[in-house]
């Protein structure tokens, strides 16, 4: 996997060479024979973004850095050229009158990118963003290649022409030839009208934001690279496993399996999974689920839901007598427990019978009673076939990783790569965060058929089809253009594209809306106030599907690092930057988040702020709620309350529009949490905070469907009154809280209250933002 798109350089016709020194192959270099005998570049140099271009202007060979968009005639040095390999001037010692001990070239870039963010806030037009100008186009500027040109334009990362949509009527193929983009500039040539590539009416996304995350250089991901023919046979064993989890559930428990647990179940073991395969856990330590185990206790012995009107109470509560008389009946529990459980079920039987006047407050305080009393000696019955079950489907999911592991190691052999070369020598250096790369090379892939249907695309391979909807098709080639570079042809983007869509079809179930709730992602305007308010321009729990920014951490690093993905972000390690993270609603990811925040705020002495969108479940607290509450790193507070906020939908990629945003049926807390110099540049002082409550208001009045209830849920909680602001200063430790009316929780967080967004998950949107 590589890092960036091998476009061309913009510029009066330049090309870009290989590592060689050569043009591609697809047409004879337009450069002079000089420039294909140039030196060759260090391998250092090219991961660094550097590639060598060729001048019609000055007729000579210059070097251009895709990334910050410096240009010389000199080949660069790492550390003195290479601003990417030190943006905070750490590694290298100050030049001769350099300010506040910043490499070369550093000052200009930090101010050229405050600028540009300025600009960027302006410029929000509901199109495509990155539409090249037509040579034809009335006052549309020449491409210049000049490198003083280019170093005095902003450090906006330079943007290569669209993709056209192979749907579109005249549209050329994406392997464009070098020859084509050049004559394309040329000013002596009258281009004739050309179609207009597809754009987008509504773009929820800006990928012209450059990142300010910076890492420690680290060695390409091990796992090996995506194939249809391994993806659809993991997606058939996906599929059974789900099933053989819905037989054990009603052999042994006579239960549906809780909503979205086999989901949540996927998110909770990649946390602590080491196996190899990128979804299905195979080495988890411990072997029994806490988050499989705790949402089938839950539905035991029968599954409560949410209680409306009086009968519905007083059927449940006869309900539960019932089930809970006849399950320890039937197991084998002591024989005080058996005392215990039928005496009141018989008594709650009785009460039944006899009283016939009693109000919905009285049957759910009864069953609350009945609930205490049973529900210890319940559990108890229960408690060894419940972790049969999680432990089964733990060791069919091992099997099953080990299969896909020879089939695709199988599957490399036949095309004689290896699997997995030597990784290259990693230097210790601060560079800009880059796409996640796979250290194997990518085996040549199968025909992907595409075809459009009005406004959806649809790839079928093999007779399996998904689809995904133009604008985000759209979205997917830019991407992959910016973050890919070893596939400069687009002969393998279509069948990388029905690998990511099938990774993430798979992940969150064939259910109607199953899953989309834990691929949530925060409405636009949010993500503008981030970026304007605290120069947020990275998000940590995404997916190439939902993703705002073009720099993004997610679940799958070997399908999603070709469109921009940096990996899981539990293993992405920022030394500086400002993030996003709204992470799947999975206990254990956010409790595994908190502390993996905590640990990079407390090695990290440059500008680190992290703004953290979690639900407010305090019936009771989950144990993430409970420790960002209590972090020292916690500069501000802010809750939104239910049904005054929304989200947009897990499955923005193929829904219509009018179902793009739903309301949350719970209050969401946000978070800052900063180091010193973050906090510093990122204060969340009174102006920064009313932005991002308006940017909230203002997406929350659009007109939308009505609130929905969780999944499983009869009745929604009540609307809650008004928000809750708890304020931390960085001067003292006792916090300032400021409170108008208290929120009202929409219910306990059981498992049928998860509504937002994975990542990436991590499996970590999980990402699960």
């Amino acid at each position: 996997m590589s890092n960036e798109s091998p476009t061309l350089v913009k510029g009066e016709g330049p090309v870009t060479l290989s590592p060689s020194g050569s043009t591609p192959s697809q047409g004879s270099p337009l450069s002079p024979t000089s420039a294909s005998k140039g030196p060759e570049l260090p391998d250092e140099l090219l991961q660094a973004g550097w590639g060598r271009c060729w001048s019609k202007r000055e007729n000579r060979p210059y070097y251009f850095n895709r990334f910050t968009n410096q240009s010389l005639w000199e080949m660069p040095v790492l550390g003195q050229h290479d601003v990417i390999s030190d943006p905070l001037g750490l590694n290298a010692a100050p030049e001769e009158g350099a300010d506040c001990n910043l490499g070369n070239g550093q000052r200009k870039r930090r101010i050229s990118e405050e600028q540009g963010a300025e600009a960027n806030n302006f410029k929000r037009a509901k199109v495509e963003p990155t539409t090249p100008i037509s040579p034809s186009a009335p006052g549309a500027k020449p491409w210049n290649s000049a490198p003083d040109d280019k170093q005095s334009q902003p450090a906006t990362p330079s943007t290569p022409s669209t993709p056209s949509t192979p749907g579109t009527p005249g549209a050329k193929p994406w392997s464009s030839a070098p020859e084509d983009k050049q004559s394309q500039s040329a000013p002596s040539v009258a281009p004739g009208p050309s179609p207009a590539p597809y754009r987008p009416a509504v773009v929820y996304w800006d990928l012209d934001i450059p990142t300010n995350a910076v890492i420690r250089e680290r060695p390409p991901d091990p796992q090996l690279p995506p194939h249809p023919e391994v993806e659809l046979h993991r997606a058939q064993l996906v599929t059974k496993l789900r099933q053989h989890y819905l037989e054990l559930c009603h052999q042994r428990e006579g239960i549906d399996p809780p909503r979205e647990s086999f989901n949540r179940w996927l998110l909770e073991r990649k946390v602590i999974d080491k196996g190899g395969d990128p979804l299905l856990p195979s080495d988890c330590d411990p072997v029994i689920s806490p988050s499989m185990f705790r949402e089938v206790m839950n539905d035991i012995p029968i599954r409560l839901a949410r209680i409306k009107y009086k009968e519905e109470a007083r059927r449940q509560l006869f309900r539960y007598a019932e089930a809970a008389k006849k399950m320890i009946d039937s197991r084998n529990a002591p024989q005080d427990s058996r005392k215990v459980v039928k005496w009141n079920t018989e008594d709650t039987m009785s009460w039944l019978r006899r009283d016939h006047s009693a109000s919905k407050e009285d049957y759910m305080d009864r069953l609350d009673h009945l609930r205490k009393q049973c529900g210890p000696h319940v559990t108890a019955a229960a408690k060894d076939s419940v972790e049969g079950i999680c432990s089964k489907i733990y060791h069919i999911s091992a099997e099953y990783s080990r299969r896909l592991k020879t089939a695709h190691t199988a599957l490399m052999k036949e095309c004689n790569l290896s699997e997995g070369c030597e990784p290259p020598e990693v230097q210790d250096r601060l560079v800009y965060c880059y796409p996640a790369r796979l250290a194997s090379p990518s085996p040549p892939q199968p025909r992907v058929e595409l075809h459009f249907e009005n406004e959806v695309a649809c790839l079928r391979y093999k007779g399996e089809m998904v689809k995904i909807n133009r604008g985000h098709f759209s979205k997917l080639e830019l991407l992959y253009r910016y973050s890919c570079i070893d596939d400069g042809r687009f002969e393998k983007f279509l069948s990388r594209v029905w690998c990511l869509i099938k990774r993430y079809q798979v992940m969150f179930g064939s259910g109607v809306n199953e899953g989309t709730g834990l691929q949530g992602a925060l409405p636009v305007a949010v993500f503008e106030a981030l970026n304007k308010q605290f120069g947020v321009s990275f998000e940590c729990f995404a997916s190439p599907l939902n993703c705002y920014f073009k720099q993004f951490c997610s679940a799958f690093p070997d399908t999603d690092g070709f469109f921009g993905s940096r990996g899981p972000f539990l293993s992405f390690r920022p030394a500086s930057g400002s993030f996003e993270a709204n992470p799947p609603f999975s206990e254990e990811l956010m409790d595994a988040m908190v502390t993996h925040f905590e640990e990079l705020l407390d090695s990290s002495t440059e500008p680190l702020s992290f703004i953290i969108f979690v639900p407010e479940w305090r019936d009771p607290a989950t144990p993430a709620l409970i420790r960002l509450e209590a972090s020292r790193f916690l500069r501000h507070q802010l809750t939104v309350s239910a049904y005054e906020h929304e989200y947009r939908s897990g499955s923005q990629h193929i829904c219509k529009r009018d179902e793009m945003y739903y309301k949350a049926v719970h209050g969401t807390v946000v978070f800052f949490l900063q180091n010193a110099a973050g906090f510093v540049k990122w204060e969340p002082n009174a102006e920064r905070l009313a932005e991002i409550t308006s940017a909230y208001q203002s997406s929350a009045s659009r007109p939308g469907p009505a609130p929905a209830a969780p999944p499983g849920d009869k009745d929604p909680a009540p609307k809650a009154a008004a928000a809750t602001t708890t304020t931390t200063t960085t001067t003292t430790t006792t916090a300032t809280t400021e409170r108008t009316t208290s929120v009202e929780s929409p219910g306990p967080h059981d498992n049928n209250n998860n509504t937002n967004n994975t990542n990436s998950s991590s499996l970590e949107k999980s990402s699960s933002d």
